[in-house]
């Protein structure tokens, strides 16, 4: 087919995410490797974004796919009663590097119906009903995680379901506090969050959700004391700490989970997305032993037909094995000190560029109209002006794709990049910059 008959039946049947339909014109990709795209016009398009956060090891990896391959012709599906060697080798691996006792693995098909189930088993171990997760958070678009969610995308869904609780996490740049530092955000943060509890009656909250770093909400980076704090809250009340690491695992922030960079160790770990890198689907809720051990005499209430696929969990094996083989760890690590300083030199060349967060290969770019004020330039849900489109179709023509939204340009690449080719994407999020300039002082 044409580009333009692809296009046209896609319309005539396909339902897109988050949009109004009748705005939609897409891009039809044909092929991609390693960080690259293209489209059936034969364009090419670096994906600075790793399609959503999720293609780590980059596309079209031949080990990987040698690996699926060979566990197709064997077995792709069994019920989830029964064991598989992929199942049970993917679970040791997990274990060997996952931080602490977090040992213990129950496999979903995405990052969504992690959450759904940590929820599940939060409330059951503690006998108590609250759930509380973070304003300016996501954590997936089912009924128990969008009503966690801290962002407009919840609006939809409300009421949702009942016992969830926010609060507000640190955002140095846009502190609800008033603060100005990193430090500072934290201290007062962790002070209304436990005054909060004690308010709510810390008896009745079974878990406290939180994004290590927050993700399609700004790549918010709190201070390590602030983590550490709500550790402490946690167990100073008898309440599960969970770490949402859908995003912000598998090397994304420079460590195979971005709670290592806290030196906290969570109760729980929900994850999925680079799990697999997105070449079939896979999610897993992590417990540590003490969770584990209350459910060896408590039926765990859980369970999901794809549960532990035998394709998925070999894929997540032959992902895990090159994650180690390729250094794709380390890389981001090391290539996240680069892809800082281009974006700060990209700060010094633009009005419009209030603030740089960075950790690992996991970065954004936070808009505004004023920089010694700190005014936002689209503001929250677009509430001043929608630029991310223009920023898109200028990233685009250049042949770049990356997430942007409100007043966020989001970096994710895959972690196979090399330093030019991050200075190559940086030149273009150069020239879209000039057009958010026009709003800047």
């Amino acid at each position: 087919m044409t580009t333009q008959e692809l296009k046209k039946l896609d319309r005539e049947h396909i339902i897109y995410n988050w949009k109004a339909q009748g705005n939609i014109d897409p891009i039809v990709m044909d092929h991609a490797q390693g960080i690259y795209m293209w489209d059936t016009e034969g364009k090419r398009y670096i994906d600075f974004s790793a399609g959503l956060l999720n293609v780590n090891i980059g596309h079209g990896n031949q080990y990987v796919l040698d690996a699926m391959k060979k566990q197709m012709e064997k077995l792709c599906y069994v019920g989830t009663g029964f064991s598989t060697e992929p199942k049970a080798v993917l679970g040791r691996m997990i274990s060997e590097i996952t931080p602490g006792d977090l040992d213990y693995v129950f496999f979903t098909n995405g990052g969504a119906e992690a959450v759904e189930n940590a929820i599940k088993a939060a409330r059951s171990f503690t006998g108590r009903h609250k759930i509380y997760a973070r304003w300016r958070s996501y954590h997936g678009a089912t009924a128990g995680a969008i009503t966690l969610s801290g962002d407009p995308r919840r609006w939809a869904a409300e009421p949702g379901i009942p016992g969830v609780v926010h609060y507000f996490g640190p955002y140095p740049y846009h502190c609800p506090f008033g603060s100005k530092t990193e430090e500072e955000s934290g201290e007062r943060a962790l002070e209304v969050l436990n005054t909060q509890i004690m308010l709510d009656g810390p008896e009745t909250i079974a878990a406290i959700f939180l994004e290590p770093i927050t993700g399609t909400n700004g790549i918010i980076i709190p201070s390590k004391s602030f983590v550490q704090g709500v550790r402490r809250l946690c167990d100073d009340y008898g309440i599960l700490m969970i770490a949402d690491e859908t995003m912000s695992g598998w090397g994304r922030s420079g460590k195979w989970f971005c709670m290592e960079h806290f030196d906290v160790i969570p109760d729980m770990i929900t994850t999925a997305k680079g799990i697999t890198s997105g070449y079939v689907q896979l999610g897993a809720m992590i417990w540590n032993r003490k969770v584990w051990d209350y459910f060896q005499n408590h039926p765990f209430a859980g369970g999901l037909t794809y549960g532990g696929h035998a394709l998925a969990c070999a894929t997540a094996i032959a992902n895990i094995e090159v994650y180690k083989q390729d250094r794709l760890i380390e890389n981001s690590a090391n290539l996240g000190t680069y892809l800082e300083k281009k974006l700060l030199e990209l700060k010094e060349r633009h009005n419009s560029v209030g603030d740089i967060r960075c950790k690992g290969l996991w970065a954004c770019i936070e808009l505004t109209a004023d920089r010694e004020n700190r005014a936002p330039l689209a503001g929250f849900s677009d509430s001043i002006r929608n630029v991310s489109a223009e920023i898109s179709r200028r990233l685009y023509e250049k042949g770049l794709y990356t997430f942007s939204k409100w007043d966020f340009i989001f970096i994710a690449p895959p972690l196979c990049i090399t330093a030019d080719e991050i200075g190559e994407a940086i030149g273009c999020i150069d020239y879209a910059l000039e057009y958010t300039d026009t709003f800047a002082k």
